[in-house]
C-alpha cells in the first residue's frame, strides 16, 4: 500500500470517526434530557402515557444508531439466520440469552431487534447509573440495574443479597404492563481467552454460565412470556472492539436466533432455597450451553477460508 493511500485511508477513518462521535454524542443530548424529565414526572404519577412516549423516544435513540450503521458502514456484510417457529413481534413478550463478547454486541442486539421486537432491556451494573443521561435512563426505561457485591460483604451482610433479589424480581414484575425484551448475558462478563482459562471453562467457545439471574427471570416471567430466545453473536474476522466496529474495521457479522423449550418443572422453582431444583437447572442450562457452544464452532466453521 503506497503512502498516499495510507493517508488517504486514514483520513477516511478520522473522518468517519468524528461523523460518528458527533452524531452519537448529539442524539444523547437530543434524546437523554426528554426521557429523564418525563421520567421525573413517574416520581409524582405513573402514567402509561409516559412510558409508552419514554419507550418512543429509546427506539428513535435507537434507531439513530441503526441509521449509522446503514450509512458509515455500508459493507458491514449481515449474516442473520431466524429458527422459522421462532415468531417475534413488536407486541411479544421475550426473554432473550445471548453470549457476550464485545460492548458491539448490544449494539448488534438492538440493530435487529428494533423493528422485529420490543425495547429490549438487560440486566446491568448499578454503577452505570452514573454515566450522564444514559445510566440514568436505563434506570428510567426498566432495566433491571443490580449491584454487584463479593462473597465477603455478602457473609459478612446477608441482607445485602436478598435486597438485591428483592430489587431484581420488583424490576422483573414492571415489565409486565408492556411489550418487551429481557436479554441475559448468561456469562455475566465479556469473553476473553484470559477469563477463558482462568475459569477453565469445559466449553470451548465460552464462559461458565451464571444461571442464578435466568432463574430467577423465569420465576417471575417464565408463563407469562412468548418465548425464551437464544441469540449467538460470532464475528467470521475476530472480536472487534468499540472502535473498530464504527471504523468500518469490521467486515462481517453472523447473526443466530432460535426458541428454547422451557421445560415445565423450571417454571415456579426456588433456585436460591432449593438445592434440589437449583442442581436440576444448572444440569438444564448446562444442556443449553453445550448445544450453543456447539452451535458457534459450526458457525465459525461456516467462514473458514
Amino acid at each position: 500500500m503506497s503512502t498516499a493511500h495510507k493517508k488517504a485511508s486514514l483520513l477516511q477513518k478520522v473522518s468517519k470517526g468524528l461523523t460518528v462521535g458527533s452524531v452519537i454524542t448529539g442524539s444523547t443530548f437530543l434524546h437523554g434530557p426528554p426521557v429523564l424529565a418525563l421520567g421525573f414526572t413517574k416520581l409524582f404519577k405513573k402514567s402509561k402515557k409516559v412510558d409508552e412516549t419514554n419507550i418512543q423516544l429509546a427506539n428513535s435513540w435507537i434507531g439513530v444508531n441503526n441509521h449509522l450503521i446503514e450509512k458509515v458502514l455500508p459493507n458491514l456484510k449481515w449474516d442473520i439466520s431466524i429458527d422459522e417457529k421462532l415468531d417475534l413481534n413488536l407486541q411479544g413478550r421475550y426473554m432473550m440469552i445471548c453470549n457476550h463478547q464485545s460492548w458491539v454486541d448490544t449494539t448488534v442486539n438492538q440493530y435487529f431487534g428494533l423493528s422485529r421486537m420490543p425495547l429490549t432491556r438487560f440486566f446491568t451494573k448499578w454503577e452505570l447509573i452514573f454515566i450522564p443521561f444514559v445510566g440514568q435512563a436505563f434506570k428510567i426505561l426498566g432495566f433491571p440495574m443490580m449491584k454487584r457485591h463479593t462473597k465477603e460483604q455478602t457473609a459478612k451482610n446477608p441482607e445485602l443479597k436478598s435486597r438485591d433479589m428483592y430489587e431484581a424480581r420488583k424490576a422483573c414484575e414492571q415489565l409486565l404492563s408492556q411489550p418487551f425484551t429481557l436479554l441475559n448475558y448468561l456469562e455475566g462478563t465479556r469473553f476473553t481467552p484470559e477469563k477463558h482459562a482462568q475459569q477453565q471453562s469445559p466449553y470451548k467457545n465460552l464462559l461458565k454460565p451464571k444461571a442464578g439471574g435466568l432463574a430467577l427471570a423465569l420465576n417471575i416471567l417464565g408463563d407469562k412470556i412468548d418465548a425464551l430466545v437464544d441469540m449467538t453473536i460470532v464475528y467470521p474476522d475476530g472480536v472487534p472492539d468499540y472502535g473498530d466496529f464504527w471504523l468500518g474495521d469490521v467486515p462481517r457479522i453472523a447473526v443466530d436466533l432460535r426458541q428454547i423449550d422451557i421445560p415445565n418443572w423450571v417454571v415456579g422453582g426456588n433456585y436460591e432455597d432449593d438445592p434440589v431444583y437449583r442442581e436440576r437447572f444448572q444440569k438444564w442450562v448446562d444442556q443449553v450451553w453445550t448445544e450453543k457452544d456447539q452451535l458457534i464452532t459450526a458457525m465459525k466453521s461456516k467462514y473458514k477460508p
